[in-house]
């Protein structure tokens, strides 16, 4: 183990950022306590505004959070009691959570090991082989379940958005809705072949589910979301449900939830969204930074792997390593942080045994979540403490060497 600083380095440094904004941010609460304005209103308005606009999006529904926005997006299109929502196994609980609590049951498909985002080929297997499809009525059916297929949620995971037009065409030949699980996905970009120009986030599905909670690339401070979607009629359909289902204060024309964005959170995001571009540039410099570091230094780990489709905003740099755990451990001993996305694959998780999936079903995921681990990286990362990474993670790397 080398000698290193005493200064930590942290997995993600949420001080840095509220210490530069904070008089902006104090200006927000103030405002908020002089109007007394704290549901609704200009600022929720004003903010939802802004992020339509950042995300190419017509309508920007701002809500308590992303697990809201998802949840939300799905039964605002339709997606009911007793149908099937095909996603990926290898993302946070939420994108099930929503999925279930839609009254819909999860299906999973296996990912891509380049990038960890959803496999179209396995989508189009599960397709194909796992389902029964009426051509005239487009109704899937799923064989094994019963349950009629009507929706895929690609999720952009890490901030890197998946292979959308692959998933676009196979959605619209079998007649399902796709809701975009963008929730660490902030400004990333696709190059959509089809239409040869770059898509951001969030513009390119049915609706797209957006989480501002703190550590996010945009986060608010507290919880947080929002849905975005060019379709009007949706829009409005997620703003009765994110307010108890009321057109009007007191009409309530379905039943809905108390899922509404609070007025200081989209101040708050107002204020940050202005920074994204900058900060989303840093992480980018950042990116780069630690490749041309583990280049140089032969670790033995594999980088992030981003096409020549993809702009990605690195909400977490991922690598992986086959020892992970040990390089976890000794990356903490000398002070710096990491963390892994997502150490069990939903599949093999206790929460969802009734499933039916057993160890082996999802190969690529299970393979990946065994050996990925999450590097620091947040827009005030310094050159330094990325070198320091880097010589710590090639010390172990040596270390390990010898020991063979």
């Amino acid at each position: 183990m080398s000698n290193a600083s005493p200064i930590n380095i942290p997995f993600l440094d949420l001080v840095a950022p509220h210490a530069e904004l904070k008089e902006e941010l104090c200006q927000v609460f103030s405002a908020a306590l002089d109007s007394a304005g704290f549901i609704g209103g200009p600022m929720v308005q004003g903010f939802e505004q802004d992020f339509a606009v950042y995300c190419d999006a017509a309508h920007c529904v701002g809500v308590g959070s992303g697990t809201d926005a998802l949840r939300f997006a799905l039964i605002a299109a339709g997606v009911d009691s007793g149908d099937a929502v095909i996603t990926v196994p290898n993302t946070f609980i939420a994108t099930t959570e929503a999925i279930s609590q839609a009254g819909a049951l999860p299906v999973f498909v296996d990912i891509d090991e380049a990038t960890y985002n959803m496999d179209p080929e396995k989508l189009r297997e599960y397709l194909e082989t796992r389902c029964d499809f009426d051509h005239g009525t487009k109704t899937l059916v799923d064989k094994k379940t019963k349950r009629r297929v009507v929706a895929v949620i690609p999720v952009h995971l890490y901030g890197q958005m998946a292979d959308m037009d692959s998933i676009l065409e196979l959605a619209g030949e079998y007649g399902l809705v796709v809701i975009e699980d963008a929730c660490q996905a902030h400004g990333a970009e696709y190059f959509s072949r089809k239409e040869n120009r770059w898509r951001k986030a969030g513009s390119m599905g049915r609706a797209a589910a957006f989480s501002f909670y703190p550590g996010k690339n945009l986060g608010a401070c507290g919880e947080a979301g929002a849905v975005t979607t060019n379709d009007a009629d949706l829009a409005q359909r997620m703003r009765m449900l994110r307010d108890h289902g009321q057109a009007k204060k007191y009409y309530h024309d379905v039943e809905g939830y108390n899922g509404r964005l609070d007025s200081i959170q989209a101040g708050i995001l107002q204020v940050k969204l202005k920074h994204l571009p900058a900060w989303t540039e840093a992480r980018r410099e950042a990116a780069s930074r630690y490749r041309e570091l583990f280049e140089d230094s032969h670790s033995k780990i594999s980088l992030p792997y981003e096409p020549e489709w993809s702009r990605a905003v690195y909400h977490l740099f991922v690598v992986r390593a086959e020892n992970r755990d040990e390089l976890m451990k000794q990356l903490g001993a000398v002070g710096i942080g990491t963390g892994i996305h997502y150490p069990i694959p939903l599949h093999l998780q206790n929460a969802y045994k009734e499933l039916g999936y057993a160890k082996g079903d999802f190969p690529v995921a299970e393979k990946v979540a065994a050996e990925i681990v999450s590097l620091p990286m947040f827009p005030q990362l310094q050159a330094g403490q990325q070198s320091r990474v880097a010589s710590e993670v090639a010390s172990f790397a040596t270390a390990e060497k010898v020991a063979q």
